[in-house]
């Protein structure tokens, strides 16, 4: 990390950061200047969190009701999910600067593994949604709500550190 000491630049310089698209992180892929991915992650995280909501409230009561809601949640998570991840992906292919960014690309192999997971506990309930909810359904929600947490983490990492996405200026 360059620091400056008695006016002189010290330590490691990334040859990365010293491109001129480095710092070009504006979002493209928005509405009116508010990034779309930003905007559509809110709903398959809100339902990774339900999905696993549901699994322990069947777990409590039996109430086959929580077992259908859990095949909704997972389903719903899954295919917004997948709506988030394509604006995602068009922001990483499209804007140099969070392209040049090792972060992004680690958010962006989380979120495809995330997705992977989301599908696999959507399909694994189709069939027999009641009888697939204990033990693995649950286990994989938690590991679900894991994975989410740290993918959500990585990226809000990258929003408010390294303010990808943003607008110039703000």
């Amino acid at each position: 990390m360059a620091n400056k000491r008695n006016g002189k630049k010290r330590g490691f310089i990334d040859p990365i950061e010293q491109l001129p698209e480095f710092y070009d992180t504006e979002s493209r892929v928005a509405v009116l200047g508010h990034p779309i991915h930003a905007m559509s992650v809110a709903f398959p995280i809100a339902l990774t969190f339900t999905l696993l909501g549901a699994d322990l409230l069947y777990w409590w009561t039996g109430d086959a009701f929580w077992a259908r809601a859990g095949v909704w949640s997972a389903g719903g998570g899954f295919l917004l999910g997948l709506v988030a991840g394509l604006s995602g992906t068009a922001e990483l292919l499209l804007v140099a600067g969070i392209r040049a960014r090792t972060a992004a690309w680690s958010h962006f192999i989380l979120a495809v593994l995330l997705l992977a997971l989301l599908g696999v506990n959507w399909g694994y309930r189709l069939s027999d949604y009641e009888a697939v909810v204990l033990p693995y359904g649950l286990l994989l929600s938690i590991f679900c709500v894991i994975m989410v947490s740290v993918t959500g983490w990585h990226g809000g990492k990258l929003v408010f550190d390294y303010r990808l996405g943003a607008k110039k200026g703000s």
